[in-house]
């Protein structure tokens, strides 16, 4: 049984649709970690660079510039959670990248290769 298990798996590993599953959920994830990566360090950049800008009050009173900056960086890294979980379990998507729908399409692919 555990032989069987082992050619299934491998047969599966080497599908094409399941490479194409794979990289699409890849691509997605690694945009959106370059994103998250970029606004961070620009802000790093900012603090770092343009003390001035940050350090400007709003309002004339004692919250800066820097404040809502910095709560934009942690809003966005919210944002762009919600952005990938979106897109992962969307059921209009034609992309299969849910967890159920790639299970379904993994499914179907060891149906597929079981029968080969």
């Amino acid at each position: 049984m555990a032989h069987d298990s082992a050619k299934l798996y491998e047969r599966v590993k080497n599908d094409p649709q399941f490479h194409e599953l794979v990289r699409r959920r890849s691509r997605l994830a690694w945009v959106l970690s370059a994103l998250m990566i970029a606004i961070y360090f620009g802000f790093i950049l900012l603090v770092a660079f343009n003390k001035d800008f940050l350090s400007t009050s709003l309002f004339g009173g004692v919250t800066t510039v820097g404040i809502p900056v910095g709560l934009g960086v942690i809003f966005s890294a919210f944002v762009l959670t919600g952005i990938y979980v979106a897109r992962a379990n969307s059921a209009s998507s034609q992309r299969p990248a849910s967890a159920f729908s790639s299970a379904v399409m993994l499914r179907q692919i060891i149906e597929r290769v079981k029968q080969q």
